[in-house]
């Protein structure tokens, strides 16, 4: 039977350790193995269950044929279509990796297996104190959305593929935050997330585990870094404001001395303002009218009386 590639993968990530975790090569014969069959697709390598395994395997099959069909409800066995499961025989892993979706049959004396889900779980990773580059004290918590890639590695390689993902994700939070300072932690937070899910992807990976998704929730700041903060924020826009009410005034002056250069090279320019100022303050419907007096008629006026008066002095000469 050929293996699956859930077995040629497991075999890819072992091919280099020898028996319990010594490294291959050398002496041919330490290269017997005492993992399952499944594990290993190299030619030459024992594949057998030993002479007490045939034995109580045949026993089994006889124990099965002489309890029909009674027998068969222990046998057969369904998973969903987004379950594998895992099958071992005698301890040992079954070749063929993973069964699912659907029927499968097993023996009930020598045989047990594990479901694996393969759906996307998501888990919240608890509020990390974390010590910033830049000394500052954060909380950080974030959310990591994964699936078991491959389940014959998450039940062979892992004692709990799920809980190690879990704690993982935590120590990585820690770890990769405690390099960014305060404006990098609230300003790149899809970097972060990007770094946070390709360190988690590749660790992960010997685990059958597929980290979909990283995404960091809420950076919480001190509640007196916070008051710096929006003071700091609010002297900022105080001093925008001021900047910005200075350099409208500075226009202002200048468009009124344009106006008054136009204004003085044509008197008459000066009455149409004021009765345009009339005009706008009656569609008003005020029942009082400011009517501005021009101050040329005053100097008329004032050269006028003092004209009589210097003709008297004149005369008592």
């Amino acid at each position: 039977m050929e293996p699956s590639s859930e077995g040629q993968q497991w075999a890819a990530t072992t091919s280099g350790m020898g028996p319990r975790g010594t490294q291959r090569g050398g002496d041919p014969q330490r290269v017997r193995s005492d993992r399952p069959a499944a594990f290993i697709v190299a030619p030459g390598v024992e594949t057998e269950f030993g002479v007490c395994g045939w034995i109580l395997t045949g026993l089994s099959y006889l124990l099965i044929v002489f309890t029909l069909p009674f027998s068969a409800f222990f046998c057969i066995k369904v998973v969903q279509e987004y379950e594998r499961a895992v099958i071992f025989r005698l301890g040992r892993l079954m070749p063929g990796g993973a069964k699912g979706p659907g029927i499968f049959f097993i023996i009930p004396c020598i045989d047990s297996y594990r479901k694996v889900d393969l759906r996307v779980v998501s888990f919240d990773v608890p509020p990390q104190e974390i010590l910033s580059k830049d000394s500052v004290t954060v909380a950080v918590d974030a959310v990591v959305y994964f699936r078991i890639s491959n389940a014959t590695i998450s039940v062979t390689n892992v004692e709990d593929a799920s809980r190690s993902t879990k704690l993982l994700a935590q120590t990585t939070l820690r770890n990769i935050l405690g390099t960014k300072t305060l404006a990098e932690m609230l300003s790149d937070r899809e970097a972060i997330s990007l770094q946070m899910q390709s360190t988690l992807d590749e660790a992960t990976d010997p685990w059958g585990v597929k980290v979909e998704r990283v995404e960091v929730k809420d950076v919480r700041l001190p509640v007196q870094l916070q008051r710096a903060m929006a003071a700091e924020a609010e002297a900022a826009r105080e001093a925008r404001a001021k900047v910005i009410a200075a350099e409208g005034e500075q226009k202002a002056s200048k468009a009124l001395s344009q106006a008054a250069a136009v204004i003085a090279e044509s008197p008459s320019a000066l009455q149409l303002r004021y009765l345009q100022t009339l005009n706008s303050i009656s569609a008003e419907k005020n029942s009082t009218i400011i009517f501005p007096f021009p101050i040329e008629l005053l100097h008329t006026f004032m050269a006028k009386t003092a004209a009589p008066a210097s003709k008297p002095s004149s005369a008592t000469a």
